[in-house]
């Protein structure tokens, strides 16, 4: 019997949203009391978090590949990475792991060339937002990719760590991000990435008011697990 190993707590509040959204797709596709086969292995974030503002990413990716190997050899066939950010070491975490990682930008892509879409904009922690790792990604498969201007990117990701991580959600940054939407749009973004899987809870009820579709990596990449479980008895 196959699982799904998951790698989450950072945050938490984004883990419990695979969760669910991965245990919801289940059930519609299968019906009855049909829910996921998932192993959990969930990080203190406080210690991540800290690697990441040192820049060590290195010994990062040594604590997620460990915890992954912990997964592999309780049973779990396949590998997600429940944060946009940490698939910066994505290759490293699947190598020390050895066994197969779903990354999340592949559903998104899959998404947004399903859509006809070919220009998008990027929100997410700086480290996504600003280094090369998930653009690269996109370019490849032939998007161009608008990033808010540096002050606004300041603004998103202290959002995301100062309030969205602990559990906050708070008018005015939801005000904020529209308005940069609004901004990426008159660049000549046709669609936005939500590429940070705490977004989602800021912007859930406001996808009519966003200037842009709003693609929704968290959600994209947890209905992709769930297909490979059904898949995978």
């Amino acid at each position: 019997m196959n699982y799904l190993g998951l790698l989450g707590g950072m945050s938490w509040e984004s883990t419990a949203h695979y969760y669910s959204s991965i245990n919801r797709h289940i059930r519609t596709l299968q019906g009855g009391l049909h829910s996921g086969r998932i192993l959990l292995h969930s990080f203190d974030f406080e210690t991540i978090a800290l690697l990441q503002s040192k820049h060590q990413w290195t010994e990062a990716a040594q604590v997620l590949g460990e915890a992954g190997k912990g997964l592999a050899q309780a049973g779990a066939g396949l590998l997600v990475i429940c944060t946009n950010t940490m698939h910066k070491i994505a290759d490293p975490v699947a190598e020390i792991a050895g066994i197969p990682l779903l990354h999340i930008t592949d559903p998104t892509i899959a998404a947004l060339q399903q859509a006809q879409i070919t220009q998008v904009g990027l929100l997410g922690t700086r480290f996504t937002m600003e280094e090369s790792f998930y653009k690269d990604r996109l370019s490849a498969a032939g998007f161009q990719v608008y990033l808010p201007n540096q002050k606004e990117r300041t603004e998103v990701h202290r959002v995301i760590y100062d309030e969205l991580c602990q559990g906050k959600v708070i008018e005015s940054s939801q005000q904020t991000y529209l308005k940069i939407i609004e901004t990426l749009k008159n660049q000549g973004a046709e669609a936005i990435i939500l590429g940070c899987t705490e977004i989602v809870i800021l912007l859930t009820g406001l996808e009519q008011q966003a200037a842009l579709p709003l693609f929704d990596t968290t959600e994209l990449h947890a209905t992709a697990a769930a297909e490979w479980l059904i898949r995978n008895p």
